[in-house]
């Protein structure tokens, strides 16, 4: 099949197939993924081979995209005003759901534990796409805004998915070395610490840029990206001597330009919102392309089930120390551990990376990623969508009680 007929059907038939799945209440990025599976090697084959030769470009891109609007949308003084629960609803859960992973995928499935810790930061990130605008929602209609339920969940959200990306490219570089020598653990704080320095000259430097020259919005974007492109190049030129983080250096810029041009900002992020529209169908589909049905629906698949239940009771653990000692009700911190369990966009863009890098737990982790997001995002979605009315409190309903 030719190319752009392949990307006409996915980007045409997705769109379409996941309009009418948002208007029944299902996450659309599990049409994208069916789509996909539809379509590719597992069942028609008639996807154009060019389009899987380049999924793996793709992703990068698609996951720029998302780490530029992780660091757009990241409110810093939400995160401090909340306080304490918020900083470790940003990292905690994620470090027991890999901890659960950690401890038993080794024990069922023929992984190394280098090979667990990969696949439990590649489980261990909740979905931006499936959370944030139901929790926008609630903040329109006012329910939870006492103890700011919805704020929490979206300042937690954002940089759990960050820290989690950070983890997952750590923890690829084990598992490609499967070894613990110095020169390889050395690598991980030197990628994080150079990452973070680039990321700050860089994004100085666009404030500068942008704010003193006047450049329109799209010209913005156009710097952003092409920012974006040249330090991920600049990191593969410098992998023979040290490690760079290109896309720790990404969020760093985008939390700078938030910071220091913050409505200039907001509007970039609008900008970045549409391009993400176009890549998100691409992005799910090629996840579906790429999973391998029968491995799926084998032993292996059935035991992976099993695993990803252990994360989440593990993820759950690490919600409930984040909020203790607050003055959440019991309704709001079984709300908030509901909000904490649909996963999407992060298992879509890493979860197929390490069998394109041909690591022998590729297929797995890829597997891994796919099951969890069919399993999570629709059940998560409807959970949230059918109980904060029931779990959470209205604002004028606070009123009422108040005026009693």
């Amino acid at each position: 099949m030719n190319l752009f007929l392949s990307l006409f059907i996915i980007l045409f038939i997705g769109f379409i197939g996941g309009y009418v799945f948002e208007k029944i209440h299902i996450p659309k990025i599990i049409f994208y993924i069916f789509l996909g599976i539809l379509i590719g090697p597992s069942v028609l084959n008639i996807v154009d081979q060019t389009l899987i030769q380049i999924s793996s470009y793709l992703r990068q891109i698609a996951l720029v995209i998302i780490l530029t609007r992780s660091g757009l949308s990241l409110d810093l003084k939400a995160l401090k005003a909340i306080g304490r629960p918020a900083l470790l609803m940003c990292f905690v859960p994620a470090c027991f759901e890999i901890l659960g992973v950690t401890i038993f995928a080794p024990l069922f499935l023929s992984i190394s534990y280098f090979e667990a810790m990969l696949l439990g930061s590649v489980l261990a990130a909740v979905s931006p796409a499936i959370v944030a605008p139901r929790m926008i929602k609630l903040i329109n209609e006012g329910y939870g805004l006492k103890h700011h339920v919805p704020e929490l969940i979206l300042a937690g959200s954002s940089c759990d998915d960050i820290f989690v990306i950070v983890l997952f490219y750590s923890f690829k570089g084990l598992v490609s070395n499967n070894t613990l020598d110095i020169w390889t653990i050395s690598q991980i704080p030197i990628s994080i610490i150079s990452g973070v320095i680039i990321g700050i000259i860089s994004g100085y430097f666009l404030k500068f840029i942008i704010s003193k020259i006047k450049i329109n919005d799209i010209g913005s974007v156009i710097l952003l990206l092409s920012f974006s492109f040249g330090l991920i190049a600049l990191e593969n030129v410098c992998k023979p001597y040290f490690s760079i983080s290109s896309l720790l250096s990404i969020i760093v810029i985008a939390i700078i330009l938030r910071l220091k041009i913050n409505d200039k900002a907001k509007q970039i992020q609008i900008k970045y919102d549409a391009l993400w529209n176009c890549f998100e169908i691409l992005l799910f589909a090629l996840v579906g392309i790429a999973v391998e049905i029968k491995y799926a629906f084998s032993k292996e698949g059935a035991i992976i089930l099993g695993i990803i239940l252990i994360a989440l009771i593990f993820r759950s653990i690490g919600v409930v120390i984040s909020i203790l000692f607050t003055n959440y009700t019991y309704k709001e911190k079984l709300f908030i551990i509901i909000s904490y369990l649909p996963k999407a966009t992060v298992q879509a863009s890493i979860g197929g990376i390490a069998l394109m890098e041909h690591l022998s737990c590729g297929t797995l982790i890829l597997t891994s990623a796919v099951l969890s997001i069919l399993i999570t995002a629709p059940i998560g979605a409807l959970l949230i969508d059918c109980l904060y009315k029931k779990l959470l409190i209205k604002e004028d309903e606070i009123k009422q009680i108040d005026k009693s």
